[in-house]
């Protein structure tokens, strides 16, 4: 039986529920497997995005989406669309970045990332056993193609009168979501090409939901994840040449920042275990090293820098990890008979956390348990960042839900990092799609009093 409030209205949620069924059943394997095949096949490392966010604007157009590029510069860019509703309800965005840490070039990417380029990290699809390998077909490229489905079974199921919105639905597609600054040597045109610059201008430029729904890796819904903060270490040593170290001060830099290196290593896991609460486990790492010249090995450098990656508990701010690094790097110089070296602080951006009682983790949790059949339960000691701290730090509540990394079993061999991003399965992104099509019914068939906002 149909529920129904006084006057012999039905609820907003039988009106969702009514409308659910004809909606999912637009989502189709052969569509998403055609989705994710196009958006991998279009290579977008970070800062070379526009070609793709061209394609995905051109697909929603077709699947009877209003949809826009919005050009970042002439190489970068974002696509998103606006599907109306009638005006008394909230406004949700479904979200998912464009970009590749990797190129799928050789020359950009060995040895860096790879000895040798496998299949799975060139820019081209492969579909195999409902299986697809490719740059990036997982994440994000296959978080893409889902939220193009949704979209596009939303749309459908609004052009032939089986769903009434009361508010907009948005869909984002952003380009420099990933953790890095322009790439060296293909003549980016700026800097800040990474860490979210896409969300952050989709934002500025007025794309502004009252709730949003970022679509990433790990088949369960997160409200707060961690934020990051970088430091560049110059450790100063003497330069001299090799054959006077015995007669000259020797005071040598790499083998110094070396040490130091090692001290951070130890004591990272004791950092991430006393930030460790909520969903997140904070971690840390030395992601680079340099010093030195190549073209001769007689030399010391008077300097070596070493980065670092330090991740950030949402309790905890880029200042209050300033001052726990460089206490704990005073006392890992102490330790090894002292070090002259400087520390500065060369990114951050805050871990942020939505509260779970807000609509959209109730919505996001009551699809996933519709879904699963049973209760949710949250996972915990997550150290990933992603543009869903732009949005919160905006003030928009959003949660993350996207698919689980393919186990070794279904994909018949190992699954390494690389490969965990490189490959998908179609029914994992069937199921995503479904997931996001619930959210987005269940929120936009509300007014938005029924979500507790104000009714302006």
């Amino acid at each position: 039986m149909t529920a129904r409030i006084a006057g012999g209205q039905p609820t907003a949620a039988a009106r969702a529920e009514a409308a659910l069924e004809r909606v999912t059943a637009r989502i189709r394997g052969d569509r998403l497997a055609d989705l994710v095949a196009g958006v991998v096949d279009v290579p977008s490392p970070t800062g070379d995005e526009a070609p793709l966010a061209e394609h995905v604007a051109e697909v929603l157009r077709r699947a009877g989406v209003p949809a826009r590029t919005q050009p970042l510069d002439d190489r970068q860019a974002n696509a998103w669309g606006r599907l109306r509703g009638a005006g008394g309800g909230p406004d949700l965005l479904l979200y998912a970045p464009l970009d590749t840490v990797t190129s799928g070039r050789g020359e950009e990417d060995l040895p860096w990332a790879a000895e040798t380029l496998r299949p799975d990290m060139r820019p081209v699809a492969k579909l195999e056993n409902e299986l697809v390998r490719g740059l990036g077909a997982s994440n994000p490229k296959g978080h893409v193609a889902c939220v193009i489905a949704a979209a596009e079974a939303v749309a459908g199921a609004v052009a032939a009168g089986d769903l009434e919105l009361t508010g907009d639905l948005l869909v984002g597609f952003g380009a420099g979501g990933m953790p890095t600054n322009a790439r060296p040597g293909v003549d980016n045109p700026r800097r800040n090409t990474g860490q979210g610059v896409g969300c952050s201008f989709l934002l500025e430029q007025g794309v502004w939901p009252d709730y949003a729904v970022i679509a990433k890796p790990g088949w369960s819904v997160s409200w707060e994840e961690v934020g990051l903060t970088w430091f560049d270490v110059a450790v100063r040593g003497t330069h001299t040449y090799v054959g006077s170290r015995h007669r000259l001060p020797y005071r040598n830099a790499v083998d110094l920042a070396g040490q130091l290196v090692h001290g951070l290593e130890q004591w990272f896991p004791r950092y991430a275990e006393a930030h460790t609460d909520g969903l997140v486990a904070p971690q840390g790492v030395v992601a680079s090293i340099r010093g030195g010249t190549e073209r001769t090995a007689s030399f010391t450098p008077a300097e070596c820098v070493f980065t670092v990656d330090l991740r950030l508990s949402p309790r905890t701010t880029p200042a209050q990890a300033r001052r726990e690094f460089t206490a704990a790097l005073a006392e890992i110089a102490e330790r090894i008979g002292g070090a002259d070296y400087q520390v500065e602080q060369v990114l951050a951006i805050p871990g942020e956390r939505t509260d779970p009682d807000s609509w959209i983790c109730r919505a996001a949790i009551e699809a996933w348990e519709a879904m699963e059949g049973g209760r949710h339960e949250p996972v915990t000691g997550m150290s990933g960042a992603t543009d869903a701290n732009i949005l919160r730090n905006r003030g928009i509540p959003t949660v993350r839900l996207g698919m689980p990394k393919v186990t070794e079993e279904r994909a018949g061999t190992e699954v390494d990092f690389a490969l965990g991003m490189n490959l998908v399965d179609l029914r994992e992104a069937a199921r995503l799609t479904e997931a996001l099509v619930r959210i987005a019914v269940h929120t936009l068939s509300r007014t938005r009093a029924e979500v507790g906002l104000d009714a302006g």
